[in-house]
């Protein structure tokens, strides 16, 4: 099957990976090495987490719950503390892979993320998403990554059977249905790794070295 889109997922990927700074956060608090992603994998469809991506609850609401389920997990945390985390550093190899994509390929940016009254997109990414030709957010579309729907909603919104998709993300989890649904997937561990394998799927080089 021909590739005709590639998509990409944010936090991880786009840019570098949050959980970096959950453990420096976590050995400033004292917890346990992943005791952060711990609480957010624990009863991931319908935990605060989820339910804030889906923007189901505020953060207020979500504080709370979050620190309930961290407190049933042994330690007192406020969940607050967590979102301030989120926010990563631009990687430049992967924003100039999506510039190179977009020339050839229709482009979407599937990602996980809350809406707040004080959250603003910055000018850098504001720059980044006017790259892609779609912008799928789980807080506007009710839905979050791994539910099937979020890819198939991306697929329709590209034009594209899943078969003629490449996507890239940085958790596994969010991996696996999109696969199932055929789509290519690549993980973000190393992301100099994932695009030399993107590179690979496509037959030809994204990024001038």
């Amino acid at each position: 099957m021909v590739i005709r889109a590639v998509m990409f997922d944010f936090g991880g990927v786009v840019t570098t990976s949050p959980f970096e700074a959950f453990t420096r956060l976590e050995d400033e608090r004292g917890l346990p090495h992943g005791f952060i992603r711990t609480v957010n994998a624990t009863n991931p469809d319908d935990n605060a987490w989820a339910r804030l991506e889906r923007n189901e609850i505020g953060l207020e609401t979500f504080a709370a719950a979050w620190a309930s389920e961290a407190r049933a997990l042994g330690h007192e945390f406020d969940g607050r503390l967590v979102l301030e985390k989120l926010s990563g550093d631009i990687r430049p190899r992967m924003v100039a892979a999506i510039d190179a994509c977009r020339k050839t390929y229709k482009t979407a940016c599937l990602t996980n993320n809350f809406a707040s009254p004080d959250r603003v997109v910055s000018e850098e990414v504001a720059e980044v998403y006017a790259l892609f030709d779609a912008v799928l957010e789980s807080r506007v579309l009710g839905v979050r990554k791994p539910d099937p729907r979020f890819y198939e909603l991306a697929c329709a919104t590209l034009g594209v059977d899943p078969t003629e998709a490449v996507f890239l993300d940085d958790l596994g989890v969010n991996l696996k249905p999109a696969r199932v649904l055929g789509m290519h997937t690549i993980k973000v561990t190393d992301p100099d790794e994932a695009l030399a394998e993107l590179e690979e799927v496509l037959g030809h080089s994204v990024v001038n070295e």
